[in-house]
């Protein structure tokens, strides 16, 4: 499977981010490049383009400051198109992998923190990245709830080439972006997880992805303290009316968060499908049920994974099993506090 490359969107950001890092004292040379566990997750620690491991403020800035506005502007949509191999709707009944769960969404417990508008979540953001070869690319993420309160997902195919290649690097996080403004900042990725079954062999069903963030944005604090977090379900069934947001270049080129309603529908190879109108760069961006406009935030059901090139109005994304959950807590347990 071959990542395609689209377009660029140009925008310009507003200057600046601080940081005070999660860790302090652990040198590169100590971060282990890949872990994995008998769950089919695998990790790795966040790196800067020359492959230093971010684990102190020092490099957390220096990744902050890579990000100037002509690199964000340069920043590519990174997307798959759906394969012509792609599974088509299976003539069996599909079946969760195990009891419906649910984790609740939070608000920001920073006083004074933001305010949402209509169909425009604090939760939900850009994040940028470099690619092998030093190239800019873009995607969309949202945050979710957790204990710690540090946890951003997003596709697969956001932190890791998939089909055997390698993590992304310099990864950072702006929730709401809005024409070339970050209101509340810029995170970066201190950890980066994904399933294994993306990683080796690139399955759609397995596109999914969470970063550790490190303290950071405009209050330097948890991400899920500044915005809040959207909660999270798995194993709801195929059939769930969601609320897709993210960043396309299509509508809006890329500037502003857009949206779409759906019920969603088996695709098969545990996935599922949804009517919209977005493309290149909402990939990542979270299908959420019971989307509540007066806070920004919902349960993430599934994210935007892949679709037809250059879009039919329909568009696939994991169907959360049981898998999400398990990546979510590894990810958890992951975490400084």
């Amino acid at each position: 499977m071959e990542v395609l490359l689209k377009s660029a969107l140009r925008w310009s950001v507003s200057a600046g981010a601080a940081f005070t890092l999660i860790l302090t004292g652990a040198p590169a040379a100590e971060a282990n490049s890949t872990t994995v566990d008998q769950k089919g997750n695998i990790t790795a620690i966040a790196r800067t383009l020359d492959g230093r491991a971010i684990t102190n403020e020092k490099i957390a800035k220096e990744v902050a400051d890579f990000w100037t506005p002509e690199r964000m502007a340069s920043a590519v949509d990174l997307d798959f198109p759906k394969s012509g191999r792609a599974a088509a709707s299976s003539s069996h009944a599909p079946r969760p992998t195990g009891p419906a769960g649910t984790v609740a969404p939070v608000v920001p417990s920073i006083a004074g923190g933001p305010r949402t508008m209509l169909n425009e979540a604090v939760t939900v953001g850009k994040v940028y990245f470099t690619v092998p070869g030093g190239g800019t690319a873009s995607c969309s993420a949202s945050t979710v709830a957790s204990a710690k309160r540090r946890l951003v997902i997003t596709a697969g195919h956001c932190v890791h080439q998939g089909g055997g290649g390698q993590w992304y690097t310099n990864w950072q996080f702006v929730p709401r972006y809005r024409n070339g403004v970050r209101p509340f900042g810029t995170f970066v990725a201190y950890s980066l997880s994904t399933r294994g079954a993306w990683a080796s062999s690139s399955s759609y069903a397995e596109d999914m992805g969470i970063a550790v963030m490190s303290n950071g944005g405009i209050y330097n604090a948890k991400v899920v303290d500044t915005v809040g977090g959207n909660g999270l379900r798995w194993n709801w069934g195929y059939s769930v009316a969601v609320t897709a947001l993210g960043y396309p270049s299509n509508l809006g080129g890329g500037e502003s968060q857009q949206y779409c309603q759906s019920t969603t529908w088996d695709a098969g190879g545990q996935q599922i499908r949804m009517y919209c109108n977005m493309t290149y760069g909402s990939s990542g961006g979270p299908w959420l049920q019971e989307y509540n406009d007066s806070i920004g935030a919902g349960y993430i059901n599934s994210t935007v994974s892949h679709g037809d090139n250059p879009g039919n109005g329909q568009f696939d994304g994991p169907y959360y099993d049981d898998d999400i959950k398990s990546l979510y807590d590894y990810a958890e347990a992951g975490s400084p506090a």
